[in-house]
């Protein structure tokens, strides 16, 4: 009684203090309100007394409970309010769970914890830690590899790893994560561990299943004897940052410690044994776009930046109440203490018990939030290792439009079954892809694969999200490519894109992507062609002089789009789309623009594959792609070979897509782990990118799929089609309701004549 006697005095004193500082306020206006404030501010703190006499502690360990109990005794001691009780919850979650129900009020979490009880439980982070790192409240995850070695980011696989432990955030949480969420890494059925079993040739993870996945453990050395291997007792030599550090100076490849780790264990900074001829220059980062740096540019050179523990408690519970009694305890008993410390624990046989040992001081969260406090890069790694294989669905359900697609999703779903892949694939039939989307959109089924213009519509109208896609072959660009305008190079006539009215144009076909849809969706974008209505062939043959578009000869359309065109031989079958017509497709194309034309619109293979010899037809066997150059959309120009900086669109390639609360992860995760027994180079029954045996082409994948790759950053479906390609589908589409506006308009005009007329008679 007698210590919350003390509170309640110290807070009558505060509130004293507060109506002094408010005296000027309340003599200049209203001492009412003021006063009333006061006390209602008084009446809400008594109020919080009432309801947390106590501060509950929650600990993890049987040795952080004995630190916490010597802190509530010292605290006790020194009179610090409200006081102090410790509760043992033997886990992290355990404590966050205790914490929501009530059972505890506070407990100190690691980052990726914080993000699990923030997500499940609600709790939020009110002090953090502050490390003498000149880094404040966070640090740095980095990637260590030896300096003379040639690894990067990319090139991971097959490497030995050292990690601080199982479940660490530096060591396990951000590093597989952030591997798992750009693709380089796949689990599947949310299994991490197996998945870095497999990723890496031989690791130390501290605390992993050794006996399901002993190459995860096979790095470890134990206590030194051969015993306590990759255990987390605090006994394993290799266990958290040091130890992870010293894995990789006595035969590990990378190590995933934090940035302070090489500085701390090297240049004569640690006299043990392994450490003291380690040089910090022996050692360097491996960043996230494929480069590498010195140890010492971890700001520039990291995989994230880790926010500190912080102690986390229920939305109820006052902030401000756990930092004064913190506060209080950090200024009595800091290091320079003689009783108790509260960051240090070697007095209970332990590191890091309750506070980690490195901390100096505690400082308040302002944004009291676990996903402000994480920040977006934090919560992009968590992403990838948030995978809960009780949370997958059983089954995956694939949608097919054609009965040949159904047999072959049938057979796909048992090669699965047979190599035990999980979730298990369902087929559903659907009329068409935007059903398929519809169904998606509405949870019925899971995924699709679906081409540019269906990942347009899918996720503009529907909402969902790229999780998988296709990759192909190196000499296979029909359908992964950039759409290009490609001219002649002439100083004496060297016009751009603002200066094409009036020329002469080449189409591969009309309707197609590089030849039509794409050049005329830019143009129309730009404002350099203007449709009236709906009517775009008319404003195409109003913009060029001539043209030829293989497809256009139809009596709706304006006779100069076929007017380049030269038909067979014999001078049929002109305007056709088909090959007979000499200028039809990519190759036709450009050849319209080498003997009639003054632009071509192709895709960016297209003058390699006929110029320089490539081609030995009499109008390309002396042609030569240096005498090309390509339009850029920003005015500019640029030779031939620039086309990656210099296209009016790149034409992505086919994905799966799926609704945003589908788990990406797993389902990349199922496709990267079948393409292993069912992909390009199987020797198996079932072939996922081969639908020659059911008499169709591209059915499910297409057939020129080489194998199934990740979406990495490109996540929604915009980031995925790219602005230009956009801009093209986008400058396409005809408003109806400007088309109705003006039938509208012509209805008005004619009432208006009629009733005029009248009214004259």
């Amino acid at each position: 009684m007698i210590t919350k006697h003390l509170f309640i005095r110290e807070l009558l004193e505060y509130n004293s203090l507060f109506l002094r500082r408010n005296l000027g306020r309340a003599q200049s206006g209203a001492p009412g309100e003021m006063a009333g404030k006061s006390w209602i501010f008084f009446f809400c703190i008594i109020q919080t007394i009432c309801c947390l006499s106590e501060i509950k502690w929650c600990t993890i360990s049987e040795p952080e409970l004995q630190k916490c109990s010597e802190m509530k005794k010292y605290f006790t001691q020194s009179q610090i309010v409200p006081p102090l009780s410790c509760v043992a919850g033997n886990s992290s979650m355990n404590c966050a769970k205790m914490v929501k129900d009530n059972l505890a009020d506070a407990v100190v979490l690691d980052s990726n914890f914080i993000y699990k009880a923030g997500k499940q439980y609600n709790l939020k982070p009110v002090v953090a830690e502050v490390y003498d790192q000149g880094m404040g409240t966070s640090y740095y995850a980095v990637v260590v590899v030896r300096k003379n070695s040639t690894i990067t980011i990319n090139s991971l696989k097959g490497t030995k790893s050292c990690h601080t432990g199982l479940q660490k955030t530096a060591g396990w949480n951000v590093p597989i994560g952030l591997l798992i969420d750009s693709g380089r890494m796949s689990a599947v059925a949310c299994d991490i561990q197996k998945g870095v079993a497999s990723f890496f040739s031989k690791s130390c993870v501290p605390g992993a299943n050794k006996a399901l996945y002993p190459s995860l453990c096979e790095l470890c050395k134990g206590d030194g004897t051969g015993q306590n291997v990759c255990l987390t007792n605090g006994t394993e030599l290799y266990q958290d940052y040091d130890g992870a550090f010293r894995c990789l100076v006595e035969g590990g490849d990378v190590a995933f410690v934090k940035h302070s780790t090489v500085h701390d264990n090297s240049d004569g900074l640690n006299s043990a044994p392994w450490a003291r001829d380690v040089l910090s220059s022996d050692y360097q980062l491996l960043c996230r776009d494929g480069t590498r740096a010195s140890v010492g540019e971890w700001r520039r050179c990291n995989l994230v930046r880790v926010p500190a523990r912080a102690v986390v408690v229920r939305p109820d519970v006052d902030s401000s109440l756990i930092y004064k009694t913190l506060h209080e305890g950090q200024q009595k008993y800091n290091d320079f203490s003689v009783d108790f410390k509260m960051f240090d624990s070697s007095a209970y046989g332990g590191r890091n018990l309750i506070f980690r040992d490195a901390t100096t001081e505690l400082r308040p969260i302002s944004n009291q939030t676990y996903q402000a406090w994480l920040g977006d890069e934090f919560l992009q790694a968590m992403t990838g290792i948030d995978c809960d294989p009780d949370k997958l669905p059983k089954s995956l359900r694939w949608c097919s439009i054609k009965t040949e697609e159904v047999w072959k999703c049938a057979d796909m779903a048992m090669a699965f079954k047979n190599k035990t892949l999980y979730p298990s694939i369902q087929c559903v039939s659907a009329e068409n892809h935007e059903e398929c989307m519809r169904m998606i959109q509405q949870k019925n089924i899971d995924a699709v694969t679906l081409d540019g213009g269906d990942i347009y519509t899918a996720g503009k109208m529907y909402g969902l999200v790229p999780a998988a896609a296709e990759s192909y072959s190196v000499n296979e660009t029909s359908n992964n490519y950039y759409v290009v305008a490609v001219v002649r190079k002439n100083p004496y006539n060297a016009f751009t894109i603002h200066e094409l009215k009036g020329k002469k144009s080449c189409h591969t076909e009309y309707m197609d992507t590089a030849g039509w849809n794409v050049p005329i969706g830019i143009l129309k974008r730009h404002g350099l062609i203007r449709p009236e209505g709906c009517n775009i062939a008319k404003a195409v043959s109003d913009f060029f002089t001539e043209s030829c578009v293989p497809g256009m000869k139809q009596k709706q359309f304006p006779s100069n789009l076929c007017q380049l065109c030269i038909g067979d031989k014999d001078g049929g079958n002109k305007c056709e789309n088909k090959a007979e017509e000499r200028y039809y497709g990519h190759t036709g194309a450009f050849r319209c623009l080498t003997e009639k034309g003054d632009v071509a619109f192709v895709k960016h293979t297209t003058v390699f594959e006929n110029s320089d010899g490539k081609n030995q037809d009499d109008w390309a066997k002396n042609l030569k792609s240096s005498d090309f150059q390509l339009l850029c959309p920003n005015g500019a120009r640029a030779e031939v070979t620039q086309y990656e900086d210099c296209n009016w669109a790149h034409v992505p390639a086919q994905a799966v897509m799926v609704h945003p609360d589908t788990n990406r992860h797993a389902l990349f995760g199922l496709l990267d782990k079948a393409q292993e027994y069912y992909g390009r180079d199987s020797s198996s029954e079932f072939k996922m990118f081969d639908s020659s045996y059911y008499n169709q082409k591209d059915l499910i994948f297409k057939d020129s799929t080489d194998k199934i790759v990740p979406v990495q950053e490109k996540k929604t479906y915009d980031e995925w089609l790219g602005r230009n390609y956009i801009e093209s589908v986008e400058g396409l589409q005809c408003s109806s309701s400007n088309a109705a506006l003006t039938t509208l308009n012509i209805a008005l005009l004619l009432i208006s004549t009629i009733l005029l007329i009248s009214f004259s008679a």
